[in-house]
């Protein structure tokens, strides 16, 4: 039984540049499971994750054709703290399970990467060995969303900013941090860190 690759955590909060980062550690040729992404795919093809949410919140939850009805979500989930924490309770654990599964499918690289938001919320960072933060400034962050998420308002992203752990304390409980302020070049920062987990 060949030892379990190094699972390396990536976090930060919404349009702080996660995804770049993991782009190029991609380059690189390491792999890296986008847990963000991977919950949206599942909270439409796991059909016991659809059967719960449709349980805990209704028909409104999901359009005709079958898909997530994300603006109704947003609206109703994200400022509710509440319905916030149960539908991360349906969607966290079947995640962590499709995580687990990804990892065996990987497990020949030398170095794994989860990429999530809500990496130290979630608990999911326990099972990891190294957080990597990637931190940038509020108005830097929200300008980002808008840009790429034109459906979002600057109310409901500050909602989502207000409910995820503040940056200063994701960085106090990392091993890294990569400052992404349009100010500092992310490569290097990025090369420095692939040195060291290689």
């Amino acid at each position: 039984m060949s030892p379990k690759p190094k699972l390396v955590g990536i976090t930060g909060g919404i349009g702080s540049g996660k995804s770049l980062v993991c782009k190029i550690f991609n380059t690189l040729g390491i792999p890296s499971y986008d847990a963000d992404s991977r919950a949206k795919a599942l909270m439409h093809e796991t059909q016991k994750v659809k059967s719960d949410i449709l349980k805990t919140f209704g028909d409104k939850s999901y359009l005709e054709d079958g898909s997530l009805n994300r603006e109704w979500m947003a609206r109703e989930v994200f400022s509710d703290e509440s319905k916030l924490k149960l539908l991360n309770g349906i969607v966290h654990p079947a995640v962590g399970t499709d995580f687990a599964e990804w990892v065996i499918k990987n497990q020949d690289a030398p170095w794994l990467i989860k990429e999530a938001a809500l990496l130290f919320e979630s608990g999911s960072y326990k099972n990891l060995d190294f957080i990597i933060t990637v931190t940038a400034p509020e108005s830097l962050r929200i300008k980002r969303v808008l840009t790429r998420d034109p459906h979002r308002s600057k109310s409901q992203i500050r909602d989502i900013i207000d409910k995820q752990m503040p940056e200063s304390e994701k960085e106090a409980r990392s091993q890294a941090v990569i400052n992404n302020d349009e100010k500092n070049m992310v490569l290097p920062q990025v090369l420095k860190l692939f040195k060291e987990l290689s």
